[in-house]
Parts: C-alpha cells; structure tokens; sequence
C-alpha cells in the first residue's frame, strides 16, 4: 500500500511541475556560488546548504499543495489513514530533496578547483542533510495543512528561514560560521555530525504537529 501511495504522490508532483520552481532556483544558486568560489570547500558547501534550506521549505510546500484539499480527502479515504498519505508526501519531499542535495554537492566539484579530502565531502553531505530537513520542516508547517490563508503561510515560511539562517545560536546558523571559518573539513567534523542530528529530529516534530494540527482542522 505504502509503495503504491509514495508512487502516486512522486507521479502526482511530477505531473504538476510544482518542484520546478525550488529546484530550478537552487540550481542557479548553486551554479553561482560554486563557479565564483575557489576557496575551502566547506564555505562553499555553506552557502549551497543555505540555499538548499530555502528552497526546501519552498519544496515542501509546494509539494503538499499539488492536491486541492477534496482530492487529499479522497486519497486518505483509499489509503485509509492521514498518516500514510502524510508520509507519502514527506518521502516524496525526501526522494527530490536528495537529487538537489547530490548537486549541491557535486557541482562545486565540477565547476572550480578545490582541494578535495573525504571530510570535506562528508562535512557538506552533513550541512546538506541538516539544512535540508530543517527546510522541510518549516514548509510542512507552514503549509495549507496548517495555515489555511497562504498569505500567513508565506509570510511565516519566510521569517522562519530567515531566522534559521541568520539568527546566531541557531544550529544552521552555528553550522555556517564552523564551516566558513575553517579550511579543512576534518576540524569541524565532530561538531557537524552533533548539529545535523537536530534537522531530523525538528523534521520528524514537524511531521507530528502538522499531522495533529490538521486532524483537528478536518
């Protein structure tokens, strides 16, 4: 059931060409930064995951809103629980987020020359992971699963990704500076692996709230 649900809804984004619009803008981000940066890789994989968690907030959104609400009505009749068809969009959110993250990743790699080691790609991998879940999350929260007037939705999406990205104490933030202000991925390991831990968990909170949220509301 799962699988065919997870099909449906990837097939359904798909169709609608709503994922275009993140990924197509994340794209451009990605391209400029990397080919205007020769520097430590790290910084550059900074900028791309900050990219990457607007963008992914965007991309959630967008792809819970393919659905008007009487067609998500029916697809949880047939799946015959919310929360499948939740999961299903949030694999679904997972399965393109990781495309992007594997571009953000490869194209500095491509597009200039950087002094590569296996922390620094795994030190991005990381950034990529947090910032992309902590996206994702604000989106699923912001979405019309929660606010019902998208104007509300956008303008607190915003604050959310802006506050994540520039308010010191926040972990992407704190990840920013650690990897911008290093040059060797190996240094900044250990507190990398501690802060992209908190990206999957505020997902998974997220998913729980929003599921509850809008339960209540239906």
């Amino acid at each position: 059931m799962m699988t065919a649900l997870i099909r449906y809804t990837l097939a359904t984004v798909i169709h609608s060409q709503r994922y275009l619009a993140p990924v197509m803008v994340f794209v451009v981000c990605v391209a400029t930064a990397s080919g205007s940066n020769q520097g430590p890789l790290p910084g550059v994989y900074a900028v791309n995951s900050g990219a990457l968690l607007a963008c992914a907030a965007w991309l959630s959104i967008a792809v819970i809103s393919v659905e008007e609400p009487a067609h998500r009505a029916i697809a949880i009749v047939t799946a015959g629980s919310a929360v499948r068809v939740l999961i299903a969009t949030l694999v679904t959110d997972c399965l393109v987020l990781a495309a992007m993250a594997l571009g953000g990743l490869a194209l500095p790699l491509l597009m200039a020359p950087h002094s590569i080691t296996g922390a620094d790609v795994l030190v991005g991998a990381l950034a990529h992971l947090m910032c992309g879940t902590t996206g994702l999350a604000i989106g699923l929260l912001c979405s019309r699963l929660v606010f019902r007037r998208q104007g509300y939705a956008f303008l607190t999406a915003s604050a959310c990704v802006a506050a994540a990205l520039l308010v010191s104490g926040m972990p992407p933030n704190t990840l920013f500076k650690h990897l911008a202000n290093t040059g060797h991925g190996d240094t900044v390991l250990g507190s990398t692996t501690a802060l992209a831990t908190t990206g999957p968990a505020l997902l998974a909170a997220a998913a729980v709230a929003t599921h509850v949220i809008s339960t209540r509301k239906d």
